[in-house]
């Protein structure tokens, strides 16, 4: 049988690379790990350190659809992990309002501290602490407690 170990792995298509380079590189913080990787269109790729690349950039140009707004198949957002405590993600605050991007949403999901911005292209991307201890996660009433407003 076959059994997921961990997701490895995204891949966006932008519509300015170097404007999303600099959104994912400079503002969130993730080391580029080369830059122009040879795909035969202009891309980059990130890491946290986790992995050999854990985000990768594909540049499709400005004439691209955009993301459609409101209900729609596809992908929703994707989460990635700032810290361990409330205290990280206060300083998340901070550091986005210095970097002019602004906070779509905050929320308190039980087992994480979650704030949501987007991306330049408009993809939705959970910045959030986890803060419900390991142990716990395995049990559903945690895991899908109602959504509670955040308060830092």
């Amino acid at each position: 049988m076959m059994k997921i170990r961990e997701l490895g792995h995204i891949v966006l298509y932008v519509s300015d690379l170097e404007r999303s380079r600099r959104f994912y590189g400079e503002v969130l913080g993730w080391d580029e790990i080369v830059g122009d990787v040879p795909l035969g269109v202009p891309a980059a790729g990130f890491t946290s350190g986790r992995t050999h690349h854990e985000l990768l950039l594909i540049e499709v140009g400005p004439s691209a659809a955009a993301i459609p707004k409101g209900r729609r198949l596809g992908l929703y957002h994707f989460g990635l992990k700032v810290g361990e405590s409330d205290d990280d993600l206060r300083e998340v605050v901070e550091h986005l309002a210095a970097h002019g991007v602004p906070i779509n949403g905050a929320s308190d999901h039980t087992v994480t501290h979650s704030l949501y911005i987007s991306d330049p292209d408009g993809n939705e991307i959970e910045l959030y602490v986890d803060v419900l201890p390991r142990e716990e996660w395995g049990d559903p009433a945690a895991v899908f407690a109602p959504i509670r407003p955040l308060r830092l």
